[in-house]
Protein backbone atom coordinates (compact mmCIF):
# COMPACT_ATOMS: atom_id res chain seq x y z
CA UNK A 1 0.00 0.00 0.00
CA UNK A 2 1.37 3.39 -1.03
CA UNK A 3 1.42 6.02 1.55
CA UNK A 4 1.12 9.83 0.61
CA UNK A 5 2.08 12.82 3.27
CA UNK A 6 0.60 16.11 2.72
CA UNK A 7 1.63 19.29 4.50
CA UNK A 8 0.02 22.66 5.15
CA UNK A 9 2.47 25.21 6.85
CA UNK A 10 0.63 28.59 7.84
CA UNK A 11 2.86 31.59 9.09
CA UNK A 12 0.48 34.09 11.16
CA UNK A 13 0.97 37.42 12.44
CA UNK A 14 0.23 38.98 15.75
CA UNK A 15 -3.01 38.68 15.44
CA UNK A 16 -2.99 34.85 14.15
CA UNK A 17 -3.73 36.27 10.61
CA UNK A 18 -2.91 34.01 8.07
CA UNK A 19 0.50 36.06 6.07
CA UNK A 20 1.74 33.04 4.46
CA UNK A 21 0.39 29.71 3.54
CA UNK A 22 2.77 26.53 2.02
CA UNK A 23 1.93 23.27 1.27
CA UNK A 24 3.94 20.05 0.23
CA UNK A 25 3.54 16.66 -0.11
CA UNK A 26 6.00 13.63 -1.11
CA UNK A 27 3.85 12.86 -4.30
CA UNK A 28 3.36 15.40 -7.49
CA UNK A 29 2.93 17.92 -8.14
CA UNK A 30 4.90 18.99 -5.32
CA UNK A 31 7.26 16.27 -4.78
CA UNK A 32 8.41 17.31 -1.20
CA UNK A 33 9.06 20.84 -2.21
CA UNK A 34 7.30 23.55 -0.60
CA UNK A 35 4.49 25.24 -2.54
CA UNK A 36 3.19 28.80 -1.71
CA UNK A 37 -0.78 28.94 -1.96
CA UNK A 38 -2.71 32.12 -1.31
CA UNK A 39 -5.88 30.06 0.57
CA UNK A 40 -7.82 26.45 0.84
CA UNK A 41 -10.65 24.83 1.64
CA UNK A 42 -10.40 21.71 3.42
CA UNK A 43 -13.26 19.37 4.04
CA UNK A 44 -12.75 16.40 6.48
CA UNK A 45 -15.84 13.71 6.32
CA UNK A 46 -15.76 11.97 10.06
CA UNK A 47 -16.06 8.20 9.80
CA UNK A 48 -17.64 8.37 12.94
CA UNK A 49 -19.73 11.33 13.37
CA UNK A 50 -20.47 11.26 9.88
CA UNK A 51 -20.27 15.37 9.87
CA UNK A 52 -17.87 17.56 8.19
CA UNK A 53 -15.21 19.19 9.47
CA UNK A 54 -13.51 22.02 7.56
CA UNK A 55 -10.99 25.09 7.82
CA UNK A 56 -10.76 27.81 5.20
CA UNK A 57 -7.90 30.09 5.54
CA UNK A 58 -6.76 32.70 3.09
CA UNK A 59 -3.48 35.17 3.70
CA UNK A 60 -4.39 38.85 4.05
CA UNK A 61 -2.93 39.85 0.18
CA UNK A 62 -6.29 37.58 -1.03
CA UNK A 63 -8.16 40.11 -3.42
CA UNK A 64 -11.78 39.12 -3.73
CA UNK A 65 -11.60 38.00 -7.54
CA UNK A 66 -9.06 35.28 -6.19
CA UNK A 67 -11.58 34.30 -3.89
CA UNK A 68 -14.30 34.58 -6.55
CA UNK A 69 -11.63 32.39 -8.59
CA UNK A 70 -11.27 29.78 -5.58
CA UNK A 71 -14.96 29.37 -4.96
CA UNK A 72 -15.40 28.99 -8.72
CA UNK A 73 -13.28 26.66 -9.34
CA UNK A 74 -13.77 24.50 -6.32
CA UNK A 75 -17.68 24.41 -7.30
CA UNK A 76 -16.67 23.10 -10.50
CA UNK A 77 -14.70 20.92 -8.60
CA UNK A 78 -17.60 19.76 -6.40
CA UNK A 79 -19.72 18.84 -9.35
CA UNK A 80 -17.30 17.00 -10.65
CA UNK A 81 -16.64 14.67 -7.72
CA UNK A 82 -20.30 14.17 -6.73
CA UNK A 83 -21.03 13.00 -9.96
CA UNK A 84 -17.98 10.77 -10.20
CA UNK A 85 -18.48 9.11 -6.67
CA UNK A 86 -22.57 9.07 -6.92
CA UNK A 87 -23.07 9.17 -11.11
CA UNK A 88 -26.33 11.51 -9.66
CA UNK A 89 -26.53 13.48 -12.89
CA UNK A 90 -29.32 15.38 -11.86
CA UNK A 91 -27.77 16.55 -8.65
CA UNK A 92 -23.90 17.31 -10.43
CA UNK A 93 -25.65 19.17 -12.80
CA UNK A 94 -27.71 21.34 -10.69
CA UNK A 95 -24.48 21.83 -8.91
CA UNK A 96 -22.20 22.50 -12.31
CA UNK A 97 -25.53 24.94 -13.42
CA UNK A 98 -24.85 26.93 -9.82
CA UNK A 99 -21.22 27.04 -10.42
CA UNK A 100 -21.56 28.65 -13.93
CA UNK A 101 -23.90 31.29 -12.58
CA UNK A 102 -21.76 31.79 -10.13
CA UNK A 103 -18.55 32.48 -12.00
CA UNK A 104 -20.71 34.29 -14.56
CA UNK A 105 -22.11 36.53 -11.70
CA UNK A 106 -18.56 36.95 -9.98
CA UNK A 107 -17.14 37.91 -13.26
CA UNK A 108 -14.97 34.84 -13.37
CA UNK A 109 -15.55 33.61 -16.81
CA UNK A 110 -17.97 35.53 -19.34
CA UNK A 111 -21.81 34.78 -19.66
CA UNK A 112 -22.98 33.02 -22.08
CA UNK A 113 -25.03 34.88 -24.54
Amino acid sequence: MKEVTITLKVNLDDKNVPERIQWKSDDPPSQGQWAEAKSFFLSLFDKKSLETMKIDLWDKELEVGEMNRLCYYTLRGMADSFHKATKNDQLANDVARFAQYFGEESGVIKKKS
